[in-house]
C-alpha cells in the first residue's frame, strides 16, 4: 500500500476520503431551458449546445484521481460525461489553436494548454460516482483535468475557446500557476508577477 500511495500522491498531499467543496464566489442557480454550451475561437465551425444536445453525445466514464493546489487529494473518482476530444472535434480547431480558455459561470476561466485538454482521462462531467454531480461540485456541468491541479477543472462550464496564445485565467491572473502540475515542484504559483 505504501508503493501504491507514493505512487499516486503527488509531494506535499494527504489523502483524503470526503470531497472537499471549495469555490470562491456564491453556487449559480441554473435553468436548464436557457442553458448553452459554446465552442468557438480559433475553429472551423462555431457550435452552440442546449444542454439536451450535449447530454447527447458520446459519454464515457473515468475513474481518476484528482488533487487540489490547497494540499488534499482524493483517488478513484468515476465522472460521467463527454471526453474533451469529442468536444474539439465538434468545432474542428485551426492548426494555430495551442490552447483553450474555457468560460464558466459568473465570469470564471481556466486556461489550459490543448495538449492538456485533450488528454485521454479529460472530460465534460455532469456526474460523480454514478450520482449527477451537485450544484457545489459543478452541476450542470464541471471539467476534469485530473492529471492537473483541481482548479483547472472549472465548475460550471459555459464555453470553450481556442487560442493561439496562452491567455491567463482566473485564479491565474491571481497568482496560480498557469499549467498547475501537482507533480512538479513549484508548479502551485507564478513566480512572473
Amino acid at each position: 500500500m505504501a508503493e501504491q500511495l507514493k505512487e499516486r500522491l503527488p509531494p506535499d498531499q494527504y489523502l483524503v476520503r470526503d470531497w472537499p467543496v471549495l469555490h470562491y464566489g456564491g453556487v449559480p442557480r441554473t435553468d436548464l431551458a436557457k442553458w448553452r454550451f459554446r465552442i468557438f475561437g480559433l475553429v472551423r465551425r462555431e457550435v452552440v449546445l442546449s444542454y439536451e444536445g450535449f447530454r447527447a453525445l458520446p459519454t464515457v466514464e473515468r475513474t481518476v484521481d484528482i488533487h487540489c493546489v490547497t494540499g488534499w487529494s482524493r483517488f478513484d473518482n468515476t465522472f460521467t460525461g463527454v471526453p474533451t476530444q469529442v468536444v474539439a472535434a465538434l468545432a474542428d480547431p485551426l492548426p494555430e489553436a495551442r490552447f483553450v480558455l474555457v468560460h464558466a459561470e459568473q465570469g470564471f476561466t481556466t486556461n489550459l494548454p490543448l495538449d492538456d485538454f485533450l488528454a485521454d482521462d479529460c472530460l465534460f462531467a455532469w456526474a460523480h460516482d454514478g450520482r449527477e454531480l451537485t450544484p457545489e461540485h459543478g452541476w450542470p456541468l464541471r471539467l476534469v483535468v485530473p492529471h492537473l491541479y483541481f482548479w483547472k477543472s472549472a465548475k460550471w462550464v459555459r464555453a470553450v475557446e481556442f487560442l493561439a496564445e496562452d491567455r491567463a485565467g482566473f485564479w491565474e491572473q491571481n497568482g496560480y500557476h498557469m499549467r498547475g502540475d501537482p507533480w512538479k515542484p513549484n508548479n502551485r504559483f507564478r513566480d512572473d508577477i
